[in-house]
Parts: C-alpha cells; structure tokens; sequence
C-alpha cells in the first residue's frame, strides 16, 4: 500500500517579498516525495476513480471540468483527408451526444475553431441547457516571435472568441517558439488580464518544459495545465514535469497518447522495413509518431510493445488503442488525454468509450512498464517536453 503525503501548497497565498515566501521551485526541490508516495495539494484537482470520464484542473479560482478523453481537431487540418463542413459538425453532435464533450484546437488548426462555433451555435438552438453546460472548447494561441503587448495578445484572442462564437474561452493553451526571448511572460500576464475581464476562463500551456513552467508559476500566472506529447513510448512527462506538477497542483494533457494510430491493432504484426508490406503512413501523425517510434527503439521493439499490448486488451475485451489511452491516463498528473478525430470521415466513438471501463492490474501495469523502458531514454535523446520543436 502506498504511503501518501499530504504538503500544502497555496500559491499566492503567501506573498512574495515576504518572509515566509519561497517559490514554487524552492518547494519542488525541498519537498521531493519518497518513493512511492501520492503528493496531494490544496489546489490540485480533486482525485477521481479511474473509471470516471471527468475530472477538474483548477488553479486557486480557476477551474474547468472536461473529459478525460478529448477529441482533438488537429486532424481538420489538411493531410487526413477532405472535411466536409456539414457532416463534421454532425459528427461533432455525435461525439457530444456519447459524453464525450470536450473539444480541443487551435488558431492554426484549418477550420477547426470555425467549426466549433458552428457546433456550438446549435447546441444553443437544438438542445437543454446542461448540453450545453457539459461542452467544452479548449483553444491554443500559437503566436509569431513579435512584441507582446496588450492590445496585440487581446486582438489575438478576440480572433478565437469570433471564430468559436463564445463570450469566453474555455481554455486558452498558449505555445512559445524561443526561450531566450522571454516575451512568454507578458503574453501569459496579459493573458491573466483577459481572464480577469470575463474573456478567458482557465490559461494553460502547450509544449512547455518543466524549467519554464516553474519560472511561470514563480511568476504568478495561475496556469491550470500543460499540454504535452506523452504515450507508452514517450515517458518524459514522468521523468521531470510530473514531479513539479503534483507540487503545484498543474496538470497534464496529453496527446499523441495513441501516436497517430500506430498504436492499434493496423499495425501489429507488420513489416514497415518491406515497400508496400505494411499499412501506409499517409497522415502527418503516422509520420510524426513513426519518427518517435524510431527514436526510442524501432519498428522491432514496437512490435514487442503491441503484442504485449493486445495480450492485455484481449483480456480486457478492448483494443490496443484503449489499453494505451488507459495506461497514460493512470499515471500521475495526467488529467486526460487526447484522441484525434476524423470529423465526417470515421469515428471511434464506442471503442473510446470503453477506455472509461477498462481497470488495469498490476501485472498489466508491469508488463507495459518493461517494454516500454527497453527503449531509449527520450529525455536524453531528445530534451523534456516541447523541446522536440525548438532543436535546431
């Protein structure tokens, strides 16, 4: 039985300047959990059973509920096939109607926040009000390299507010190209100006590493999760960014949880080596995700993990898909991850919903967990999270 370790952290409680104030990075340092040991903090999202298909991440005030798994929009893009307007916002409904509500894009996401205000327009219309009380719309603000002033990061906002046809954001997730220009800074403040004028619910991150998140928090943004690519492959998340995020009560949102669909049953048993042997890589997910594959040990050891995989769900009466998504979201920090969505063209609908159910022991816990550290570590190979974008 695990030993669990209650320490409190309020931030912005104590005031900085102050002679009981230490940083959120002093804490981290000086209040490493032992081994095995559950840190719970004062405002970290509530803990729910593994079977619920919700939780909370929340920030002091700041809270928002949403599913544990999201249907990511990166797919209306382009390079997955043509998205018809009318059968993906049906799909949408479709998505919705099965509980899984919560909905996730971006500014540079094709269509997918004009598709969103569409759906939302008549969820409006055509159902109850707790339809609409359950839907979420998670949006990220990827900016260029310019000066962050106010009137530019509210503009900038307004477009996504416009283009979703909402009065506020639900989450607004915010991504930095450059570290060494820490411009970051005033975007997140001004940020939290517009969440304090009605215009923002929650403020999170996307592809931000743990130093940097720190620095954040130091800094008094109330940030309420980062968003990170994290799967049975890529354990970094686990490595540095889990730790502090149990410290200060921020989640994680994962995607890449099923890398692109190599993470099913496509791909067991399958020769990617032989030309025209195995199923093509004709998305730019499968292709991201191949190179990862690559990375951390090759198509060889990949076939080792999806055997053992598909073992466990057969067991489960599930997919390999579903065992992958159930894995990442049982380990800690994890609020929920993200599954990618082919609005109009297919759908998982049932088999996501199944994740809900699936209840891993700690044999099947144990067999992952040796497959998956056969392979490199990414964190040395790579860098901690986001920074697979900012190599040169």
């Amino acid at each position: 039985m695990a030993v669990t370790a209650s320490i409190t952290i309020s931030l912005g409680v104590v005031i900085r300047g102050t002679k009981d104030y230490r940083p959120p990075g002093e804490l981290w340092r000086q209040a490493r959990p032992r081994h095995g040991a559950v840190v719970r903090c004062c405002t970290a999202a509530v803990e729910v059973p593994a079977t619920d298909s919700t939780t909370v991440v929340s920030n002091g005030n700041d809270s928002l509920r949403i599913c544990r798994v999201l249907n990511g929009m990166w797919q209306t893009s382009g390079g997955w096939g043509r998205i018809d307007r009318d059968d993906a916002v049906e799909a949408m409904f479709r998505y919705a109607d099965a509980g899984l509500s919560t909905f996730d894009m971006a500014d540079h996401y094709g269509p997918a926040e004009d598709l969103y205000g569409i759906f939302i327009n008549r969820v409006r219309r055509e159902r109850p009000p707790e339809y609409l009380e359950n839907v979420r719309g998670l949006t990220k603000w990827v900016p260029p390299p310019v000066k962050m002033t106010s009137s530019f990061v509210r503009d900038s906002i307004y477009v996504s507010l416009k283009r979703m046809d909402v009065a506020s954001l639900d989450m607004l997730q915010f991504h930095w190209w450059d570290y060494s220009n820490p411009g970051y800074l005033d975007a997140l403040k001004h940020l939290t100006d517009l969440k304090e004028q009605g215009k923002i619910k929650t403020v999170a991150l996307t592809n931000f590493d743990t130093e940097r998140l720190q620095k954040i928090l130091e800094n008094g943004i109330p940030v309420v999760s980062n968003q990170v690519q994290h799967s049975i492959v890529d354990m970094r998340p686990q490595q540095r960014m889990a730790e502090l995020c149990q410290l200060t009560g921020v989640k994680l949102i994962t995607y890449g949880t099923v890398m692109g669909g190599l993470l099913s049953e496509k791909f067991l048993d399958t020769n990617l080596s032989i030309p025209f042997a195995g199923p093509p890589l004709n998305t730019p997910s499968l292709q991201k995700y191949k190179r990862m594959v690559d990375a951390w040990g090759g198509w060889s050891l990949f076939q080792e993990l999806l055997q053992t995989l598909k073992r466990i769900a057969s067991k489960h009466g599930v997919s390999i898909s579903a065992v992958a998504v159930r894995y990442i979201l049982d380990q800690p920090a994890v609020a929920g991850s993200m599954i990618g969505v082919r609005l109009g063209l297919s759908d998982h609908i049932e088999d996501t919903k199944r994740i809900f159910s699936v209840v891993l022991d700690e044999e099947d816990i144990a067999k992952i967990t040796q497959v998956s550290r056969k392979g490199r570590d990414l964190l040395k190979g790579i860098g901690d999270c986001g920074d697979e974008y900012r190599r040169v």
